[in-house]
């Protein structure tokens, strides 16, 4: 089991940057592919960015592409979600989460770290 925890979030304004950290304890980091998600009120939980467990695969949703970046540092066990020229559509919590190296659904999932992009 891994358990996660997230930090970085607060309130910002249009346009600038938030670094999101999220730290992994438990089992061997370096053994999960992990990824970033977000909800925003009254929204479903969607899809942000995830990053293969070596660090050399990447994938965002089409609305942070280009803004947003993912990385890891497997010996900090910690996974990033670097944020630039933030939206107010990019308010929500966000979430990192863990899978298996062979599962598709993701297994364990922190508990949050809002996000407030003021316009």
């Amino acid at each position: 089991q891994v358990q996660l925890v997230e930090s970085g979030g607060g309130l910002v304004q249009a346009g600038d940057s938030l670094r999101l950290s999220c730290a992994a304890s438990g089992r061997t980091f370096s053994s999960y592919n992990m990824g970033w998600f977000r909800q925003a009120p009254g929204k479903e939980r969607e899809f942000v960015a995830s990053i293969s467990w070596s660090g050399t695969k990447t994938s965002y949703a089409d609305s942070v592409k280009g803004r947003f970046m993912i990385s890891r540092d497997n010996a900090k066990n910690t996974v990033y979600l670097q944020m630039n020229s933030l939206e107010p559509e990019d308010t929500a919590v966000y979430y990192c989460a863990a899978r298996g190296l062979v599962t598709i659904k993701y297994e364990y999932w922190g508990q949050g770290t809002q996000v407030t992009v003021s316009s």
